[in-house]
């Protein structure tokens, strides 16, 4: 738990306190996916969100004039933010503004509904409307946008399973076919033009939780070092976009139209 300083309605000062959360990543390949997935059906409850089990998440991702997020990450910085504007299943039913705050392995997010109409406005860079929006998140993005130059950078979208366990609030995920887009499309439309950035037989579990993690939990999780990672799917999503593709391969990021 973490004080901060934040503000009230009244312009007063408050303390805020942030809870945040465990975050561990591992690459896995579908075999050990299958074999994780088995024992975990046996202690932990399926989200009831996820419709048949998974859902597809998508996130527009933003960075500043200096693509600080990314070079944070690439250079090791501990302290770290992104926002990023999400959707479920392709669907502007729940359109979410995020930031993600992260601290080593440790993990804290915001979050703030915006409508369709606010997330064109938006995407036309009319950030005005976010100055005076009830949500301090929506202000503070607002702030990023009009000094930093906060800018939407690319589309991550992936299919994940997840599951819950209320001791501990553990969740774990798998998440697969996470593939990359060029922030300038439609993040509604199911056939958006993407890059594969993991190979098919590959996939990410992220194990998050608050309190504790049950023994038996731990117990199932891969053993050594070797398989816990620090992935981020931003960056390699970012590098496959910008560095990587099959039709701009070895051309810098500066000659790329986006």
């Amino acid at each position: 738990m973490r004080k901060i300083f934040g503000w009230n309605s009244d312009k007063s000062l408050v303390y805020k306190a942030r809870t945040f959360r465990n975050e561990w990543k591992y690459y896995l390949s579908l075999w050990d996916c299958q074999v994780l997935r088995e024992r975990f059906q046996a202690v932990m409850q399926r989200d009831p969100y996820a419709k048949g089990g998974v859902y597809i998440l998508r996130s527009l991702y933003f960075d500043d004039y200096w693509d600080s997020s990314y070079q944070d990450k690439m250079s090791g910085v501990n302290h770290r933010k992104k926002y990023r504007i999400r959707i479920y299943n392709y669907s502007d039913s729940s359109i979410k503004l995020e930031r993600k705050i992260k601290e080593g392995n440790y993990i804290y997010k915001e979050s703030a509904s915006l409508t369709r109409e606010e997330y064109e406005r938006i995407m036309e860079g009319k950030y005005e409307f976010l100055l005076n929006h009830p949500n301090q998140l929506c202000r503070e993005f607002y702030y990023e946008c009009t000094v930093h130059v906060m800018r939407p950078k690319l589309i991550v979208d992936y299919e994940r399973e997840p599951f819950i366990l209320p001791e501990g609030n553990v969740r774990i995920t798998f998440d697969r076919d996470i593939r990359a887009g060029a922030p300038e499309q439609d993040i509604f439309n199911p056939e958006l033009p993407s890059y594969e950035v993991f190979p098919y037989e590959m996939l990410v579990m992220e194990v998050k939780f608050t309190e504790f993690l049950p023994q038996y939990i731990k117990e199932v999780l891969p053993p050594g070092e070797q398989e816990f990672s620090a992935i981020s799917k931003y960056t390699l999503s970012y590098d496959r976009i910008y560095h990587r593709t099959d039709a701009l391969h070895l051309v810098s990021k500066s000659e790329k139209s986006w």
